[in-house]
This record gives structure tokens, sequence and C-alpha cells, in this order.
């Protein structure tokens, strides 16, 4: 189980890496698309929430680490949905174009949900989603768009990031 879960954080460390270094230095991008999230969930689906739980609090810290944001926010955030994409674990089919769409929906959705509530909590250092806004709602289309490609590129790697069942077991 070590070695999918390091080829993971490996995946992990370079898509923190591409968000914080590069993508958050185009000018023509008013939001960037969550690689990060997308790979936590896609991870997680296949793996289960053990995994899901570990590699969301991993790529947490990168991006804790790499972001201005309060540290242990990326944590908190992407340990819990880790955790609820791996309730779906082997459940669905992640391989076609729709799924992904929507997984993609919907983690983006619940990741404002939850960073709202942590909001509640903690008032000062937190931006929230304002859900009726051109920027979140350009952020769901760019994660929707982007999960079926992400999903793609995770899955040529599979063999490598799959936990064997029968292995573990």
């Amino acid at each position: 189980m070590i070695k999918p879960f390091l080829a993971a954080a490996l995946f992990a460390l370079g898509f923190a890496l591409l968000e914080a270094a590069v993508l958050s230095n185009l000018l023509f991008l008013p939001v960037m698309p969550d690689f990060l999230l997308l790979c936590t969930l896609y991870f997680s689906v296949q793996n289960g929430t053990l995994f899901g739980t570990a590699h969301g609090f991993l790529s947490g810290v990168f991006m804790d680490f790499l972001s201005a944001s309060p540290f242990g926010l990326h944590c908190l955030l992407r340990t819990l949905l880790g955790y609820a994409g791996g309730l779906f674990h082997r459940t669905l089919n992640v391989s076609g174009v729709l799924l992904p769409v929507l997984l993609g929906l919907t983690a983006t959705v619940l990741k404002a949900f939850v960073v709202w509530l942590l909001s509640l909590c903690f008032p000062i250092g937190i931006q929230t989603y304002h859900l009726i806004s051109a920027r979140f709602a350009l952020e769901l289309a760019l994660n929707a768009a982007f999960a079926p490609l992400t999903f793609r590129f995770l899955g040529v790697f599979a063999r490598v990031t799959t936990v064997d069942v029968g292995k573990v077991a």
C-alpha cells in the first residue's frame, strides 16, 4: 500500500506546484481549476476512504505550505473531501466523461460549503466563496471541464497508483 501512496503523493506534489507556481501567476485567469481537488477525488474513488483521507491530508499540507491561507485549512478541507470521495470506492466508473464532470461539480460545491462552515468558526483569515458570482461559476466550470481530462490522465498511471485489494488483505 505504500508504493501506490508514494506515487499518488508525487502527483499531489506536482499538481500543488503547478497550481501555486504556474497557474496562480497567470494574469488572464481570474480563478484557476483545482487540480489538486480533482486528484484527491480520483485517488479516493479508486482506493477508498483511508487512502483518500491520507492523500487529502498530504495534499492539504502541500497547499498549506505553498499558499497564504491559514495553516491547516487545506488539510482539513481536503481530508474531508478525500473521505467523502472514498465513500464511493469501486462503485463509480470514472473512465467516462459525465461522471467525472458530476464529481468535479459536486466536489467544488462541497468545497465551497465546507469553507463557508469553517469561516463561521474562524471569521478572520478565511476567504469564502460567493455562490452567486462569476468567480465561483468560472471555478465550477473549470473544475467540471478539467475533471474528465485529469481523471483520464491519472487513469494512465492506475497500475502504479491503485491499491491491489488482494495484496492488502
